[in-house]
């Protein structure tokens, strides 16, 4: 870290830095552990890159949620730049890996979560899904919310990448049409919008967090779809949402269409290797 930020950090913690050390926190910044005799706090910073709209929307996300009083955050301490480096700083969070009780807790409270609702679909602001934008414009129906802001600006990426041919996306008349028979009935929630295993944590005592969201109100089966994409969450988990939240006989192929914008944004970050994912599910329902 640029002991000159160091400093400034300090300032801001009003207690000396102890120690600095790095760790895994995304592709987009780097992340550090920083301790001092006054505890421990958690920093990602990034001057390659316009970051710090990047980290206030992740603010904005964080305390989103955490006005619920559903599910906990980590408490933002700062979000701002130095010498042209921006920076979010917060709490640091000691964590462990989950029990069957722990994701049945994270289960409950993410159903609470789900109860939240608006009188619309989307958010009074745009995020990011990772570093790829995320337009949040608010719509009444929820067809045209998912068509209009989530796959077709995916699509139309893919499409400039070269990533998939214009034959192999469908045209915004072909995806409502079909779309409408499996999604009927949906009321808006707020949801974490990114809530793949990176996307939380369980303190040492047990208590379930939310990190890095991409926060806006949709349907509630968008979060769990996310969460079956790359191996699940505990058992326990689903059982304790599912109590809240029923199933019925569409809700697998929903999961398998709320999965696709995720693999959407996985082919235009990351190539080809998603390619096979996102043909199947378009061929399938559309």
């Amino acid at each position: 870290m640029n002991p000159e930020l160091q400093s400034y950090i300090s300032n801001i913690l009003k207690v000396s830095i102890t120690r600095v050390s790095s760790v895994h926190g995304g592709d987009i910044s780097k992340s550090y552990r920083i301790d001092t005799s006054n505890g421990s706090y958690f920093l990602k910073c990034n001057r390659s890159k316009p970051t710090k709209n990047i980290f206030q929307a992740e603010v904005y996300g964080l305390q989103l949620i955490r006005k619920t009083n559903t599910i906990k955050t980590p408490k933002v301490l700062a979000c701002d730049t130095f010498q042209n480096e921006s920076f979010l700083l917060m709490e640091f969070i000691k964590s462990k890996s989950p029990s069957s009780e722990d994701f049945k807790n994270l289960g409950q409270q993410l159903a609470n979560l789900h109860k939240c609702t608006a009188d619309y679909f989307g958010l009074d602001q745009d995020n990011l899904i990772g570093s790829l934008h995320q337009s949040n414009h608010t719509e009444a129906s929820w067809v045209d919310f998912y068509v209009n802001e989530r796959l077709l600006p995916q699509l139309k990426t893919a499409k400039e990448k070269n990533l998939l041919s214009k034959t192999e996306c469908p045209e915004i008349q072909d995806l409502k049409r079909h779309l409408e028979y499996f999604f009927t009935d949906i009321k808006p929630t707020l949801l974490h919008g990114d809530l793949w295993h990176g996307n939380y944590l369980i303190s040492n005592e047990g208590i379930p967090y939310l990190i890095d969201p991409a926060v806006y109100y949709g349907h509630h089966e968008v979060d769990m779809a996310m969460t079956k994409l790359f191996g699940g969450f505990g058992e326990s988990f689903y059982q304790a949402h599912n109590t809240v939240f029923k199933e019925d006989k569409n809700t697998s192929a929903r999961i398998e269409i709320y999965q696709l914008y995720y693999l959407l944004v996985h082919l235009n970050l990351f190539g080809s290797s998603y390619y096979d994912a996102v043909s199947s599910i378009l061929q399938k329902y559309f």
